[in-house]
């Protein structure tokens, strides 16, 4: 079966444009000029394995489809494609669980390639491996059906990107996780991002603080993310 997308940018000759370059490329489209519409197609159950979001648009704007989107516990990898360019926009997205985030002056070769990695990563991680429903690590608990994370029994309201990461590293509690692999759960191997061949780590610090932030909302004595400068984060062994 073809990878379906659905796509939603209230400008209808672009939508059109991209949606036709999409369905040349092999995708199944179903394309929306507003967030409404979008959201009432995937609530109801219709197949999806990848959003592409406008940020301005009318009536909802697309950081408020993605919040509705993850508020469902829908776990399907979300690219912003917007003319806004600002850093403040881009951490905004990733931090409301977007994958990406990508200028739409960008050529559609481009966006393609990223595409695919992040399908092709959505497919190969799963997240870390635990056969159980629930992960519990000292006053951590994680419930992987639904992706609710604990902290001294007390909700912490992590986004699905911030779940998976917190998962990642309890699984590994007490060994360095590197940028990397971290970046990678995000976005899928080999994919780079930021200004440089190591720009990816800003988006992982980003990440991690606003990780860090939640859990001292709810403890202000929280300390079990340690960092490894130059290289990583982990979860420490003793939480």
């Amino acid at each position: 079966m073809a990878t379906a997308v659905v796509l939603v940018d209230d400008d209808d000759l672009f939508r059109e444009s991209l949606g036709r370059n999409l369905a040349d490329a092999g995708y199944d489209v179903r394309d929306f000029g507003r967030g409404t519409a979008a959201l009432d197609h995937l609530l109801s159950g219709a197949a999806a394995n990848l959003v592409i979001l406008d940020w301005k648009m009318p009536e909802m704007n697309g950081i408020e489809v993605l919040k509705r989107i993850r508020a469902a516990c829908l776990d399907v990898p979300a690219i912003f494609l917007t003319a806004l360019t600002d850093q403040i926009y881009e951490e905004a997205a990733l931090a409301t669980g977007a994958v990406d985030f990508v200028e739409k002056s960008r050529s559609f070769s481009i966006l393609e390639k990223r595409i695919g990695l992040i399908l092709e990563g959505a497919k190969a991680r799963g997240g870390p491996v635990n056969d159980s429903e629930t992960v519990i690590l000292g006053e951590l608990t994680l419930k992987l059906k639904t992706s609710r994370a604990t902290w001294l029994e007390r909700p912490v309201e992590l986004t699905l990107t911030e779940f998976k990461i917190v998962h990642l590293m309890a699984a590994k509690a007490g060994e360095d996780v590197s940028y990397r692999e971290i970046y990678d759960l995000v976005h899928g191997a080999g994919f780079l991002a930021g200004a440089g061949p190591e720009g990816f780590r800003a988006n992982v610090r980003t990440f991690v603080k606003r990780i860090r932030q939640k859990f001292r909302d709810v403890d202000s004595d929280f300390d079990q993310i340690g960092n490894y400068a130059g290289f990583g984060y982990r979860w420490k062994a003793d939480a």
